[in-house]
């Protein structure tokens, strides 16, 4: 399952750097507007516990994490939506990602520079969260345009049901208030999403602080108004310093640990977006475990045992027939897979089952 979030951000706020450090990349970083010009992209590795443990147990040949893919997007500013800085080609490139990094500078540095010459959380995030919207607004103007008259002529039931949602996007939008703050219906969602609408996608707000606030990041003035900004908007905010991850670049699992540890915080600024990316996205992950592999896959919350079995190959759910499946919990209770089977843990299931996180599982399938 191909997952991406694009990481936006005003020019020098940190993005490049956050994006060098997560995928140990080596792309510009420079101290001035428009370093970036195309997305670079960067898949990184899940960090799981879970998958070393099976590793282990299993004395697998290879360990696979699942992946997650990253794309750094040039610095947006004020008229962006209007091709300031280049600004539409940089929104194009948010549109072909699942959700939205948007990182904000939270700490003072005069050597530094700011495009509008002072630290403001707030209106950073206002900023770029307006050129989403006055870009979103065109999108749904137009569409209106081609298809209003159509739906008012011919009563078009279709055509009707898109124009009714439109508007309804349309007139929180000239709120300057993003698409994700309304309520959908399933009908609507699916119409929805063929627009790939910019203040649909899930946001994950990425404070930027001193290396000084990580283990006590409330203690960060601007952090805590970003904080009551993200909570407002029902999403979510993860703080991490840009000049540390690039510091935790080239250690070892043991080196990172104990670096961090000296720090008072006990994951680094990937764990913890990767997690805010699983949780915003209702992504899970269950596991396939034996002597040739262990491997981690994502998949989305609710997915049933054919869908799963899809993900790692497309004829595996056509050919579905059952999963063998436990618990990774039940694995580490009994200590192993025949302790799983001697305790009545181990389960066959069909097309119907809800496959949970932490699954491990083996599909029988027919080609």
């Amino acid at each position: 399952m191909g997952l991406t979030a694009g990481i936006i951000g005003l020019p020098n706020v940190g993005k490049s750097t956050l994006f060098n450090a997560i995928t140990e990349s080596d792309v510009i970083a420079e101290n001035y507007p428009f370093a970036t010009i195309e997305p670079n992209t960067g898949t990184v590795a899940v960090n799981d516990e879970r998958l070393d443990v099976l590793t282990k147990m299993f004395n697998s040949a290879k360990t696979i994490p699942a992946t997650f893919e990253f794309k750094d997007i040039a610095g947006l500013v004020k008229g962006a939506s209007k091709g300031e800085g280049l600004g539409n080609q940089f929104l194009s490139h948010i549109r072909e990602t699942d959700a939205i990094c948007h990182v904000v500078r939270c700490f003072d540095d005069p050597d530094v520079i700011h495009v509008d010459g002072s630290i403001n959380p707030i209106r950073d995030v206002e900023t770029i969260n307006l050129e989403l919207i006055l870009a979103d607004l065109e999108v749904v103007e137009k569409r209106l345009d081609r298809i209003e008259n159509k739906a008012r002529v011919s009563k078009d039931a279709e055509a009707v049901a898109e124009v009714n949602v439109l508007k309804m996007i349309q007139e929180v939008l000239m709120n300057e208030k993003p698409a994700r703050s309304l309520e959908f219906s399933d009908a609507q969602l699916a119409i929805v999403k063929s627009f790939n609408l910019l203040t649909l996608k899930p946001i994950i707000y990425i404070a930027n602080i001193t290396e000084s606030d990580l283990a006590n990041p409330t203690a960060n003035k601007y952090y805590l108004e970003l904080k009551e900004l993200a909570d407002k908007e029902h999403s979510q905010v993860v703080e991490i310093c840009a000049k540390v991850e690039m510091e935790l670049v080239g250690l070892s699992k043991e080196e990172k640990k104990e670096f961090l540890n000296d720090l008072g915080i006990n994951e680094g600024g990937l764990d913890k977006v990767v997690k805010a990316a699983y949780s915003i996205l209702g992504l899970r992950t269950f596991f396939t475990a034996g002597e040739k592999e262990s491997r981690a896959w994502t998949f989305k919350q609710g997915q049933k045992a054919p869908q799963c079995a899809g993900i790692i190959h497309t004829d595996f759910e056509k050919g579905f027939i059952k999963a063998e499946i436990y618990s990774y919990d039940d694995l580490i209770k009994f200590g192993s897979e025949n302790g799983v089977k001697d305790n009545g843990r181990f389960r066959i299931e069909g097309k119907d089952y809800v496959v949970n996180d932490g699954d491990i599982v083996h599909f029988r399938f027919n080609l």
